[in-house]
């Protein structure tokens, strides 16, 4: 099951679960964001249709941020005209959780959050760094003499 929604003037092809990054949102109770516009769903068997009502789909914000900087130069050849502007489209990640239509409801299969890494004690990493310094001991190797002293000793 997929839905055509259209958000930020683009239009978008989304199934439960897909993470899809659309212009910047403002975001609703507890991260939710609801698609007001579906210009298409599939059915069973390969049916597609324009919903006339009662067709939802639901996403949660993943992630808000900033794209990587585009660069647009302007230039005019023979008039030492130069313009340089840099630009970074603002978005935001959202996971689709729900598409609704038609009495039926398909939910993307929830995903474990991940545990925060346990950062180590000082007292432990101290030790191993010890530890380390401690074993074995190389010997150093003697450096070999510099050409211009050799020739000074003949």
């Amino acid at each position: 099951m997929y839905a055509v929604i259209r958000a930020g003037g683009k239009q978008y092809r989304v199934a439960p679960g897909d993470v899809i990054r659309v212009e910047k949102l403002a975001t609703g109770t507890d991260g939710q964001v609801e698609f007001p516009e579906i210009l298409a769903v599939s059915g069973g068997e390969g049916q597609i249709g324009k919903p006339q009502s009662g067709a939802r789909v639901v996403g949660n914000v993943v992630e808000e941020g900033r794209s990587p900087k585009i660069l647009v130069f302007h230039y005019k050849r023979k008039k030492q005209y130069k313009k340089l502007r840099g630009h970074r489209q603002s978005f935001t990640a959202v996971r689709i959780t729900e598409i609704a239509f038609d009495g039926q409801s398909f939910k993307a299969p929830e995903v474990a959050k991940k545990a925060p890494k346990v950062k180590k004690a000082k007292a432990e990493k101290d030790e191993s760094a010890v530890e380390v310094k401690t074993k074995g001991t190389a010997k150093k190797k003697k450096a070999a003499p510099k050409k211009a002293a050799a020739k000074k000793k003949k």
